[in-house]
Protein backbone atom coordinates (compact mmCIF):
# COMPACT_ATOMS: atom_id res chain seq x y z
CA UNK A 1 0.00 0.00 0.00
CA UNK A 2 2.88 2.43 0.70
CA UNK A 3 4.12 1.89 -2.84
CA UNK A 4 0.85 3.11 -4.34
CA UNK A 5 0.55 6.37 -2.27
CA UNK A 6 4.61 6.88 -3.47
CA UNK A 7 3.05 6.21 -6.99
CA UNK A 8 0.32 8.28 -6.64
CA UNK A 9 2.14 11.41 -5.45
CA UNK A 10 4.37 10.88 -7.83
CA UNK A 11 2.16 11.13 -10.33
CA UNK A 12 0.09 13.93 -8.73
CA UNK A 13 3.33 15.98 -8.58
CA UNK A 14 4.64 14.92 -12.17
CA UNK A 15 1.10 16.14 -13.19
CA UNK A 16 0.77 19.35 -11.70
CA UNK A 17 4.42 20.88 -12.98
CA UNK A 18 3.49 19.80 -16.88
CA UNK A 19 -0.49 20.73 -16.26
CA UNK A 20 0.24 23.62 -14.04
CA UNK A 21 3.87 25.00 -14.83
CA UNK A 22 4.99 23.53 -18.22
CA UNK A 23 1.97 23.65 -20.59
CA UNK A 24 1.17 27.58 -19.38
CA UNK A 25 4.50 28.44 -19.64
CA UNK A 26 4.71 26.82 -22.76
CA UNK A 27 1.10 28.36 -24.75
CA UNK A 28 2.42 31.80 -23.37
CA UNK A 29 5.73 31.42 -25.28
CA UNK A 30 3.95 30.14 -28.27
CA UNK A 31 1.26 33.33 -28.50
CA UNK A 32 3.78 35.72 -27.40
CA UNK A 33 5.99 34.64 -30.79
CA UNK A 34 2.37 34.45 -32.90
CA UNK A 35 0.33 36.69 -31.68
CA UNK A 36 2.04 39.19 -29.62
CA UNK A 37 -0.57 42.24 -30.06
CA UNK A 38 -3.16 39.62 -28.59
CA UNK A 39 -1.56 38.35 -26.10
CA UNK A 40 -0.67 41.34 -24.51
CA UNK A 41 -4.39 42.66 -24.76
CA UNK A 42 -4.62 44.51 -28.12
CA UNK A 43 -3.57 47.70 -26.08
CA UNK A 44 -3.52 50.34 -28.82
CA UNK A 45 -1.42 53.35 -28.09
CA UNK A 46 -1.22 56.75 -29.25
CA UNK A 47 1.33 59.46 -28.82
CA UNK A 48 3.15 56.96 -26.63
CA UNK A 49 0.43 56.57 -24.05
CA UNK A 50 -2.25 53.42 -24.02
CA UNK A 51 -5.66 54.58 -24.48
CA UNK A 52 -7.32 51.42 -24.60
CA UNK A 53 -7.73 47.76 -25.77
CA UNK A 54 -8.75 46.98 -29.29
CA UNK A 55 -10.65 43.87 -27.35
CA UNK A 56 -12.84 45.75 -24.61
CA UNK A 57 -15.78 48.06 -25.20
CA UNK A 58 -15.48 51.64 -23.84
CA UNK A 59 -18.26 54.52 -22.99
CA UNK A 60 -18.09 57.58 -25.64
CA UNK A 61 -20.62 60.45 -24.62
CA UNK A 62 -19.39 62.91 -26.32
CA UNK A 63 -21.33 64.14 -29.36
CA UNK A 64 -18.56 63.95 -31.68
CA UNK A 65 -17.64 60.79 -30.98
CA UNK A 66 -19.36 57.11 -32.37
CA UNK A 67 -21.49 55.42 -29.59
CA UNK A 68 -20.68 52.01 -28.32
CA UNK A 69 -23.28 49.90 -27.15
CA UNK A 70 -24.75 49.75 -23.84
CA UNK A 71 -22.94 48.35 -21.44
CA UNK A 72 -24.19 46.17 -17.86
CA UNK A 73 -20.91 45.42 -16.57
CA UNK A 74 -20.56 46.86 -12.92
CA UNK A 75 -22.72 49.76 -11.34
CA UNK A 76 -21.74 52.47 -13.94
CA UNK A 77 -21.31 50.05 -17.23
CA UNK A 78 -17.63 49.04 -18.52
CA UNK A 79 -16.35 47.37 -15.67
CA UNK A 80 -13.57 45.21 -16.76
CA UNK A 81 -13.61 43.52 -13.60
CA UNK A 82 -17.49 43.35 -13.84
CA UNK A 83 -17.35 41.40 -17.17
CA UNK A 84 -21.74 40.18 -17.36
CA UNK A 85 -24.74 40.72 -18.77
CA UNK A 86 -27.78 42.36 -17.03
CA UNK A 87 -29.75 38.84 -16.98
CA UNK A 88 -32.79 40.86 -16.99
CA UNK A 89 -35.24 38.65 -19.24
CA UNK A 90 -37.43 39.77 -22.11
CA UNK A 91 -40.66 40.73 -20.13
CA UNK A 92 -38.91 42.23 -17.15
CA UNK A 93 -40.15 45.98 -16.93
CA UNK A 94 -36.62 47.07 -16.15
CA UNK A 95 -34.99 46.28 -19.06
CA UNK A 96 -38.18 47.19 -21.12
CA UNK A 97 -37.93 50.49 -19.73
CA UNK A 98 -33.71 50.66 -20.17
CA UNK A 99 -34.99 49.94 -24.21
CA UNK A 100 -37.27 52.52 -24.44
CA UNK A 101 -35.54 55.34 -23.10
CA UNK A 102 -32.44 53.95 -25.07
CA UNK A 103 -33.99 53.88 -28.27
CA UNK A 104 -35.34 57.73 -27.49
CA UNK A 105 -31.76 58.37 -26.54
CA UNK A 106 -30.84 57.34 -29.86
CA UNK A 107 -33.39 59.03 -31.71
CA UNK A 108 -32.83 62.18 -30.34
CA UNK A 109 -28.96 62.24 -30.33
CA UNK A 110 -28.83 61.58 -33.79
CA UNK A 111 -31.72 62.92 -35.13
CA UNK A 112 -33.48 60.02 -36.50
CA UNK A 113 -36.86 59.89 -37.93
CA UNK A 114 -39.37 58.33 -35.34
CA UNK A 115 -39.85 55.88 -38.58
CA UNK A 116 -36.40 55.26 -38.60
CA UNK A 117 -35.17 51.90 -37.07
CA UNK A 118 -32.92 52.30 -34.39
CA UNK A 119 -30.07 49.49 -34.57
CA UNK A 120 -30.62 46.79 -31.82
CA UNK A 121 -26.89 47.18 -30.62
CA UNK A 122 -26.95 51.20 -29.44
CA UNK A 123 -29.94 50.00 -27.16
CA UNK A 124 -29.20 46.94 -26.11
CA UNK A 125 -26.14 45.47 -24.36
CA UNK A 126 -23.88 42.56 -25.39
CA UNK A 127 -23.21 39.11 -23.46
CA UNK A 128 -20.21 41.00 -21.61
CA UNK A 129 -21.04 43.94 -21.42
CA UNK A 130 -18.02 44.93 -23.19
CA UNK A 131 -17.89 44.40 -26.67
CA UNK A 132 -15.70 46.79 -28.55
CA UNK A 133 -17.90 46.47 -31.33
CA UNK A 134 -20.92 47.64 -33.14
CA UNK A 135 -22.63 46.90 -36.10
CA UNK A 136 -22.28 48.94 -39.55
CA UNK A 137 -25.81 50.29 -39.33
CA UNK A 138 -24.98 51.40 -35.72
CA UNK A 139 -22.04 53.08 -37.23
CA UNK A 140 -24.25 54.74 -39.99
CA UNK A 141 -27.49 55.55 -37.79
CA UNK A 142 -24.40 57.97 -36.19
CA UNK A 143 -22.72 59.24 -39.45
CA UNK A 144 -24.83 62.83 -39.24
CA UNK A 145 -24.46 63.76 -36.05
CA UNK A 146 -20.38 63.28 -36.42
CA UNK A 147 -20.59 64.78 -39.29
CA UNK A 148 -22.68 67.96 -37.70
CA UNK A 149 -20.60 67.92 -34.65
CA UNK A 150 -17.18 68.18 -36.58
CA UNK A 151 -18.37 69.95 -40.00
CA UNK A 152 -17.57 67.21 -42.38
CA UNK A 153 -19.56 66.06 -44.99
CA UNK A 154 -22.02 62.95 -44.07
CA UNK A 155 -20.23 61.03 -47.40
CA UNK A 156 -16.71 61.92 -46.07
CA UNK A 157 -17.80 59.56 -42.60
CA UNK A 158 -19.70 57.53 -44.27
CA UNK A 159 -16.44 56.55 -46.01
CA UNK A 160 -14.44 56.18 -42.84
CA UNK A 161 -16.72 54.17 -41.75
CA UNK A 162 -16.63 51.57 -44.77
CA UNK A 163 -12.96 51.54 -44.30
CA UNK A 164 -13.67 50.33 -40.51
CA UNK A 165 -16.16 47.57 -41.63
CA UNK A 166 -14.52 44.46 -40.30
CA UNK A 167 -15.94 41.12 -42.33
CA UNK A 168 -16.89 38.21 -40.36
CA UNK A 169 -14.17 36.12 -38.87
CA UNK A 170 -12.47 33.96 -41.58
CA UNK A 171 -15.01 34.88 -43.62
CA UNK A 172 -17.95 32.40 -42.14
CA UNK A 173 -18.39 33.65 -38.83
CA UNK A 174 -20.29 36.00 -37.07
CA UNK A 175 -21.65 39.27 -38.62
CA UNK A 176 -19.69 42.38 -39.81
CA UNK A 177 -18.79 44.80 -37.64
CA UNK A 178 -16.98 48.28 -36.82
CA UNK A 179 -15.03 48.46 -33.87
CA UNK A 180 -15.87 51.58 -32.03
CA UNK A 181 -12.38 53.30 -30.65
CA UNK A 182 -10.54 52.20 -33.79
CA UNK A 183 -13.11 54.21 -35.65
CA UNK A 184 -13.10 57.00 -33.37
CA UNK A 185 -9.38 57.57 -33.14
CA UNK A 186 -9.45 57.19 -37.50
CA UNK A 187 -11.85 60.40 -36.46
CA UNK A 188 -9.68 62.17 -34.63
CA UNK A 189 -6.86 61.88 -37.31
CA UNK A 190 -8.92 63.61 -39.62
CA UNK A 191 -8.90 66.46 -37.99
Amino acid sequence: MFRQIISAAVLFVALTMVTGFVYPLVMTGVSQVVFPDRANGSIIIRDGVPIGSGLIGQNFTSPGYFHSRPSAAGKDGYDGASSSASNLGPTNQKLIDTVKDNVQKVREENALPRETRVPSDLVLASGSGLDPHISPDAAYAQVQRIAREHGLSPDVVRQLVEQHVEGRQWGIFGEPRVNVLKLNLALDALK
